[in-house]
Order: structure tokens, then C-alpha cells, then sequence
């Protein structure tokens, strides 16, 4: 650790490394990290996933902002503390605070003290010095002192977490043939479109890969996807024996990723094709009509390395390795912040 860490890290959380020389000495409970950001699944992931692989306890905390700040961004509330509701503030605060989201970096860049470090995940799109340490991938562009950089976003996907899904969800997927492709449907999201014309156009390649390359098919939307977008594929894929969740009963999205000889995902989403990649299996892209520079580098990146390829409604498989930044950016948190 360099010297400009050492002293941050032990002027910046007084209290967090006395916790952590408790924990040595077998005196206290681990290192407890208050989670924030706003009830989205992508961000949700990534804070815990990060906390998580950090041996962090988590204190999760839904950030909702009130009326009339759910009309503004996060930036321009003059002080957030007044604009979020009361639940993510209350007692007790833990040994450092953890966010994602433009939301998470207003209100911790607000909330840090020399005793209560905050990280942020995302490029906060403010002085990067407000916070202990900052998390971004590689696409955001942004580098410092203390910013950890990762090729793939954050999540909760671990060889341990895909054994235990392997067991449990096996049994359901026994009766699908093999090679087994899970397909990740995400939505549209203001960058790309999976409306009813791009989803005729999935369906079709994914029909025409079950006629020709004679896989299995286990498809799972995501509450992104528009019903009408679903009931295109629904009505391509089902007739053809395709398994198709029905967003009811327990979610088979980590079980899918697990038993799964090749996935297709779409390119809307970093987070989804982040966990895919955490697979040992091949992973095809299924670029949808739109355009985002940071998620366009992104895919780009992920093909241009060989641990994607663009889904052209061909299975195709390859040699291939889980790619997973998640522990390296733990281990990096850690060591930032002294612990």
C-alpha cells in the first residue's frame, strides 16, 4: 500500500479498522457495510456483490427519493438527507457505508466522516476525492488514486453459488436436450429496444436455432421485458419445447446461468452479460437496435477479448473461461481502505 493509502485509509476510518483488529482478536462481529441505492436489480447486485465478496456484513437500505425530488436528479437535491426517505438514514449506521448509483453518490458523498468511509460503484459524476474509494468499469473512462477499475460490472455470481444452483435446478432442466441454451432477455431501456419488431426478430433466430442446431431452450424475461415483447417470443419458442418462465414462484435465473452449456444473452444490459461471463460457458450477444457509447465499448470489449461473441441464430461454442472481476475488486477495496 502506498503511502498516500496508508494515511487516507487510517485518517478516513478510525473506527472500521478497529472493528477489523477486534475481528483478529476475536472480539466483535465482521465489519458491517450500510448498503445503499435505489431498488433497481442491476445496482442492488452490485453493491451486495461487492460487499459480499469483500466478507463485509450487509445492512441493505432502499434509496426513495420523496416528492417532489423524485422530479429532479439526485445533483440537484440541496440536501439529500431531506430528500430520501428516513428508513435508508436510520440507525444504526455500521463501519462504512456502500452505494451504487448517481442517488448513492449524493447521499454518501453527503453522509461520509472521518469515521464512516463510503465507496461508491458507477462513475459518480462528482469529485472523485468525496469518497474512500470508487468502483467503475473500464467503459466509464475514469481513473485516480482511489478508483478500482473492472472489465466486467459487479455481481453476486461465484463458483459456489452456481454449484449449489447446479443442484438444486438440474432436476427441473433434466427433461430439455442437450446443448442447453439459457436465454437472458432483458428490455428497453432508453439506449436500446427490445420492442414487438426486435423481438420477432429474437425469436426468430432463436427458433431457427432450435430447428437447425437442435438445443434446448430455457428463456427467462427480466421485469424489463414489455409483455408484448414476451408474448412473441412465448409464442415462437413454447411450440418448439422451449422452458419459458412465467415470472411466477422462485426465480431460475442463477440456476439457468448454472446448468446451462451456452448462453444468449441481450446487449442492453452490462449487469446481465457481466454474470454470464462469470460462467464457464459461451456467451453470445444479442445486439438489440439502439445505441449507448459505454455499453456498446463494453460488448465490444467482451467480443473483442473472445469471451463473447454476437449471437447470429447459430449455436456456437468455443473454449472459453469465467471472467470475474468482482473478487479482484474486493480484494482492492480491502487493501484501500486498510482492512
Amino acid at each position: 500500500m502506498s503511502g498516500w493509502h496508508e494515511n487516507a485509509a487510517m485518517q478516513a476510518a478510525p473506527t472500521l479498522m478497529a472493528a477489523t483488529q477486534a475481528i483478529a482478536d476475536g472480539q466483535a462481529a465482521p465489519v458491517t457495510a450500510r448498503v445503499l441505492c435505489t431498488d433497481l436489480a442491476g445496482l442492488r447486485s452490485q453493491a451486495l456483490g461487492l460487499a459480499e465478496a469483500a466478507g463485509f456484513r450487509t445492512d441493505f437500505r432502499v434509496i426513495a427519493p420523496k416528492r417532489p425530488w423524485t422530479l429532479f436528479s439526485p445533483m440537484l437535491w440541496p440536501d439529500p438527507r431531506c430528500a430520501i426517505d428516513a428508513a435508508a438514514l436510520a440507525p444504526p449506521e455500521g463501519d462504512l457505508m456502500l452505494g451504487a448509483g448517481g442517488a448513492a453518490a449524493r447521499v454518501l458523498a453527503t453522509l461520509r466522516r472521518p469515521d464512516l468511509p463510503a465507496v461508491i460503484i458507477q462513475h459518480p459524476r462528482m469529485d472523485t476525492g468525496r469518497f474512500d474509494a470508487v468502483v467503475v468499469a473500464k467503459h466509464d473512462g475514469l481513473t485516480g488514486p482511489n478508483v478500482i477499475v473492472t472489465r466486467t460490472a459487479l455481481h453476486r455470481v461465484t463458483p459456489e453459488r452456481l454449484a449449489l444452483e447446479r443442484a438444486l435446478w438440474a432436476p427441473h432442466f433434466a427433461g430439455l436436450p442437450r446443448p442447453l441454451v439459457a436465454v437472458l432477455v432483458g428490455g428497453s431501456n432508453g439506449r436500446y429496444r427490445l420492442d414487438t419488431a426486435a423481438a420477432r426478430t429474437l425469436a426468430e433466430q432463436l427458433a431457427g436455432m432450435m430447428d437447425r442446431d437442435r438445443v434446448g431452450l430455457m428463456l427467462t424475461p427480466s421485469r424489463r421485458t414489455e409483455p408484448a415483447a414476451r408474448a412473441i417470443l412465448e409464442e415462437a419458442l413454447r411450440p418448439r419445447g422451449a422452458w419459458i418462465w412465467d415470472m411466477q414462484g422462485e426465480n431460475p435465473y442463477f440456476g439457468m446461468l448454472a446448468v446451462a452449456d451456452a448462453i444468449v444473452v441481450t446487449g442492453d444490459s452490462v449487469s446481465m452479460v457481466s454474470e454470464a461471463v462469470a460462467t464457464d460457458a459461451p456467451v453470445m450477444i444479442a445486439r438489440l437496435p439502439g445505441k449507448s457509447t459505454r455499453i456498446g465499448a463494453f460488448m465490444d470489449d467482451m467480443v473483442a477479448c473472445g469471451r463473447a461473441r454476437n449471437f447470429d441464430g447459430r449455436l456456437q461454442t468455443w473454449a472459453t473461461a469465467a471472467l470475474n472481476d468482482t473478487p479482484m475488486a474486493a480484494a482492492e477495496l480491502r487493501r484501500m481502505l486498510g482492512v
